[in-house]
């Protein structure tokens, strides 16, 4: 697996398309109401919408991600890193802000390569 991290609209989905071949077509768009991890397609994008997906519906997200795991290990996931800021009032945001940053930890564990973005400019961590 690679896993692309970084901020928003810090350059992620670019970086990924150009650097590894991939068209748009490429891509599957994760969306906050699909519990679901589609993974057919190579590449992932908006990990954390899967995640806020899985909090939302009361899942364990420590048990999902691990599930996905074997199916992602040709993948390409990109996640937006959503720890910084101010830390949430909202229960259910605050929960997702910390169930996305231990499930990206766990990716970045098992990735074979790990890229952060930071305004437009990778920086390969492993």
């Amino acid at each position: 697996m690679k896993l692309i991290i970084g901020g928003a609209y810090q350059g992620k989905l670019d970086y990924a398309l150009s650097h590894y071949g991939f068209t748009r077509n490429d891509v599957h768009f994760c969306a906050e109401d699909e519990t679901a991890l589609v993974t057919d397609k190579p590449v992932l994008y908006g990990f954390e919408r899967w995640v806020l997906a899985l909090v939302r519906s009361g899942r364990d997200v420590r048990v999902e991600v691990e599930a996905v795991l074997p199916r992602l290990s040709d993948k390409v996931v990109i996640a937006t890193d959503i720890s910084a800021g101010v830390v949430p009032i909202d229960p259910v945001i605050r929960a997702w802000r910390e169930d996305s940053g231990r499930a990206t930890v766990r990716l970045a564990g098992v990735a074979d390569e790990v890229v952060r973005l930071f305004v437009g400019l990778p920086t390969k961590l492993k």
